[in-house]
């Protein structure tokens, strides 16, 4: 008899926006026209700056492993990076280079959870981040929020659910799926429960530079003892080239280079090299182009979704994502994502991916597409929920 898998397994769920959009690649494979709403990965192939960058690495020969903490030269441009757009003194020494967002969260939970630990965080909210805490054996403590706290974690409630194994609390701003933003009075309060409680806090910030009429402050302005998640994936347009980075106070940084020695040893040299580009003013002016792009195509989809009846009651100010209700249409959005996916050929993603919360009630749209294709998704759409 072949031995088990280990127990974890049970409690580590597939992140089912990557089932969806594997099933709608086998069905484009048959044939099929398929809108994908499904997937936050923005559809602007990256930077042409940041291409020839990389190319010119590899030219230069640099394919060895760097430094587990990342290349210096990409740490000191991200600490200008926070010079230049928040005004904050962020030193380099503070500064990790991750394979991507996910790397910098497993980091973050091999640093701060012993076993049992908790951490707080919104449900609905990013899968991933309660799987990372079980795999060194902590929990995701899921807090219920709703429409009326803009789907985010507040400190009210953080004290309300706090407890004797809680280690801290985890929020992101934008969030996925919500693309809701923390206030700086919001973090400011949050910083002072976990400063009481002697618990950590930790941001995703990884949606910022994706934000439409409203700046999202960084936590980084209100305290030097919070960690912080970025990532070149998002608003740099770098998906496929797993880079991020963390921000950590100046204490954890030899404590995280081991453990990055040990998970990682280095990321993509590379990429790292790529990434300097990432900063340029030629660079930024295109990446802000096309970030404006995606504020018009929320300004048409989300007024649009809400005519056909789903349920949308606060314009979110940044991220890539609608989070709609769908009781108007069923109470089971796994199937209705099945059905709207096989039957219409539009992919979007159920509320299960995001939590347990209401999650039947909600699915999530991704506007990572061109305007004439969430044009076609809303019309067919239209046709089926009319």
């Amino acid at each position: 008899m072949d031995r088990a898998f280990a127990d974890r397994l049970n409690e580590i769920e597939p992140f089912r926006v990557v089932e969806v959009l594997t099933r709608a690649k086998e069905l484009e494979a048959e044939g099929r026209d398929i809108v994908h709403l499904e997937a936050g990965e923005p559809d602007f192939s990256t930077a042409r700056p940041i291409i020839e960058e990389a190319q010119a690495s590899l030219n230069r020969g640099e394919t060895y492993y760097s430094q587990a903490a990342g290349i210096p030269a990409l740490r000191e441009a991200i600490s200008r990076h926070y010079q230049q757009d928040y005004g904050l003194d962020i030193p380099a020494s503070r500064i990790m280079v991750t394979p991507g967002a996910s790397g910098a969260l497993l980091l973050i939970s091999a640093l701060l959870i012993n076993p049992s630990d908790s951490m707080l965080m919104a449900d609905p909210g990013y899968p991933c981040n309660r799987h990372f805490l079980r795999l060194v054996e902590g929990q995701g403590q899921l807090i219920p929020v709703g429409p009326e706290e803009r789907f985010q974690l507040n400190a009210a409630k953080a004290r309300q659910h706090w407890q004797s194994n809680t280690a801290g609390v985890l929020v992101a701003s934008p969030a996925n799926p919500t693309g809701e933003i923390l206030t700086r009075d919001e973090l400011t309060d949050l910083r002072d429960l976990c400063e009481e409680k002697n618990g950590h806090l930790i941001v995703d910030e990884i949606y910022h530079g994706l934000t439409y009429g409203e700046d999202a402050p960084s936590v980084l302005s209100i305290t030097d003892k919070a960690y912080v998640i970025n990532s070149f994936s998002k608003y740099f347009g770098m998906t496929g080239w797993r880079l991020g980075w963390l921000v950590a106070p100046e204490a954890a940084v030899p404590e995280l280079e081991k453990l990055a020695q040990n998970l990682f040893i280095s990321m993509s040299t590379m990429s790292q090299f790529a990434a300097l580009k990432a900063f340029e003013p030629e660079t930024r002016a295109l990446l802000d182009e096309r970030r404006d792009e995606f504020a018009r195509r929320r300004d048409y989809l989300l007024p649009e979704l809400r005519r056909l009846g789903f349920d949308i009651p606060n314009t979110p100010a940044g991220a890539l994502y609608l989070y709609a209700g769908i009781s108007k249409f069923s109470n089971d959005s796994q199937q209705f994502c099945m059905d709207m996916l096989e039957k219409h050929g539009v992919a979007i993603t159920p509320g299960a991916d995001f939590g347990r919360h209401r999650a039947n009630e909600y699915v999530r749209f991704a506007y990572t597409t061109s305007m004439d294709r969430l044009k076609e998704a809303v019309r067919r759409l239209e046709k089926v929920l009319s």
